[in-house]
């Protein structure tokens, strides 16, 4: 049996990844710093229980979900099905964390006596959640459930690519509305006097800005797309058979 013809990385591609991983990380460990150092650090059953809201938004729908959408970039030779399987995969870690984090503030809230909903990022918040549970539930319906037919995959596959990429920005921008948000509660007027907590968390917010804007940037280059396997292509072309008609084995 020949040996399956592997495409060829593009030369900077791995560059950009590794310091999207870098970015993701460093983003990922300053959230911790800073509910660490000026926000009393994690806990479920305190007055700390509102923390772990961020830390989760942080790894979960942000660099969880980015690396998510990087899985076709970095896996070019792969089996399409393993890669599917880890992209999908990727995206459930992603929604439990946020899922854990959305009902660390509610409870937060309730404990408290605090309204819900009322503020933008609230809003965009749930917006983005709930986006994020649909585009997952008609990915799997598509891509990994057996019963969908190619056509109907390939029709969909640019509106699933499109909203990923919006429902990604969407969630780094609600994460700069949130941490803002956080910054005025406790900081207020003291915000502008260049606050150490200030400071870190403006740091952080451009570490969310930076991650998201790689992220993008390295799924929007059309050179960088994962090529379509020799099996793929096989694949496609029985599809289309079928769908004229005729069986592939008759060929």
């Amino acid at each position: 049996m020949e040996g399956r013809a592997t495409a060829s990385t593009p030369a900077a591609l791995p560059y950009y990844v590794a310091f999207s991983q870098l970015l993701g990380l460093t983003l990922v460990a300053m959230t911790g710093a800073w509910l660490g150092l000026y926000r009393g650090g994690i806990a479920w059953e305190s007055d700390l229980q509102f923390n772990v809201h961020p830390l989760c938004m942080a790894i979960g729908l942000i660099f969880l979900q980015g690396d998510a959408l990087l899985v076709y970039r970095v896996f070019r030779n792969e089996a399409k099905r393993t890669t599917k399987v880890l992209h999908g995969l990727l995206h459930v870690f992603a929604l439990i964390i946020a899922l854990v984090g959305l009902v660390a503030v509610f409870d937060y809230h309730r404990k408290k006596g605090y309204a819900d909903l009322y503020s933008l990022h609230s809003w965009c918040g749930i917006l983005v959640f709930v986006l994020y549970f649909v585009q997952w539930l008609v990915g799997f319906s598509f891509f990994l459930f057996p019963g969908a037919s190619f056509s109907l995959r390939s029709r969909y596959r640019a509106s699933h690519v499109f909203f990923g990429a919006t429902i990604f920005l969407l969630s780094v921008g609600t994460a700069l509305l949130g941490l803002k948000e956080a910054l005025l509660f406790k900081l207020g007027a003291k915000y502008s006097l260049f606050e150490p907590e200030g400071v870190l968390a403006n740091v952080l917010g451009l570490l969310l800005a930076c991650f998201g804007g790689v992220v993008l940037y390295i799924l929007t280059r059309p050179d960088w797309k994962r090529p379509s396997q020799a099996e793929e292509q096989a694949l496609s072309m029985d599809f289309k058979t079928l769908t004229e008609g005729d069986s592939p084995g008759s060929q």
